[in-house]
């Protein structure tokens, strides 16, 4: 049977996760020496057992080495695997020099993990310069997708909705979602000016008069384009939109403003936040079952 290990903050997806895969949930112990050197300790035995560690890498820096400590634990006290199931995954934001001398921290990261590690779970990264995950991780890398799940909850949810992108880089996502919500599906224009600063074009909305809008996005960090085109929908007439996002980061004080200017605000259970309405749980589940790396 997998064992099933949950770093601090990822517990209930861990639990989850067991009971929708059959495997064991173990038990680890964490904590911090009074000089702040991390202690780990496992509960449960690895030796000759896959061995999944759930962490969701959102402010990873507060965790990295908890994290590739129980990597190494688990590998030397026998496992015969050890995945990484990150439903979030950090530090896929610089991934050029955007300035002369800046760090490619991608990369460096990829590498740190893919020495840890035998292979990577993670759901929607935020693929930009790469094709895939691939491109940087020496391991194979498994890269789920939850549109469908998106479109699912919109359906049940809001019925009479009309799916909005962020802008044209998510138009086949947006498609994809749409289509499992049965909805139509509009695509923004967004230029970003800065880490916490974009200006939104909308395409013409009067054949929509009526709907409710649902914003769509894969990561919510700064929450500045979905607050933009949130006012905006409101200011056309729309009904105050829904928000919904895979990955719900909220730095600072971003959900508070995104909060203010929506009608409702869902996330999956990728970042645990209080948003969380959409279960990541069963299609991980289903890709650790298949073992097939996505390439």
């Amino acid at each position: 049977m997998r064992l099933i290990l949950a770093l601090p903050g990822n517990e209930v997806f861990a639990a989850k996760l067991a009971l929708e895969s059959g495997a064991e949930l173990g038990g680890l112990e964490t904590r911090q020496f009074p000089d702040g050197e991390h202690y780990v300790r496992l509960l449960s035995d690895p030796a000759g057992r896959r061995v999944d560690i759930v962490c969701s890498l959102v402010r990873v820096d507060s965790v990295i080495l908890t994290l590739l400590f129980v990597a190494a634990a688990v590998r030397e006290q026998g496992a015969t695997q050890v995945t990484l199931v990150a439903p979030y995954l950090g530090y896929m934001r610089q991934d050029t020099q955007f300035r002369d001398g800046e760090a490619v921290t991608s990369q460096t990261f990829a590498r740190l993990l893919s020495a840890a590690f035998d292979r990577l779970v993670t759901v929607d990264p935020h693929l930009h310069r790469y094709a895939a995950l691939n491109d940087i991780y020496g391991i194979p890398c498994v890269t789920l997708h939850a549109a469908a799940l998106l479109g699912a909850w919109i359906r049940a949810e809001a019925p009479n909705a009309l799916v909005i992108g962020p802008d044209s880089e998510s138009e086949q996502w947006a498609a994809e979602v749409g289509a499992a919500a049965g909805s139509p599906v509009v695509v923004l224009q967004k230029e970003r000016l800065g880490d916490r600063d974009v200006r939104i074009t909308f395409p013409d909305l009067s054949g929509f008069s009526g709907r409710q809008p649902v914003l769509i996005d894969d990561i919510a960090s700064s929450g500045r384009t979905l607050t933009a085109a949130a006012r905006e929908l409101i200011a056309l007439g729309f009904a105050r939109p829904i928000c919904a996002v895979v990955h719900a980061v909220f730095g600072g004080d971003a959900f508070a403003q995104v909060e203010r200017a929506s009608q409702r605000v869902v996330s999956t259970d990728a970042v645990p936040h209080p948003t969380n309405a959409i279960s990541l749980a069963q299609l991980v589940a289903a890709a650790l079952r298949s073992e097939v790396a996505d390439v």
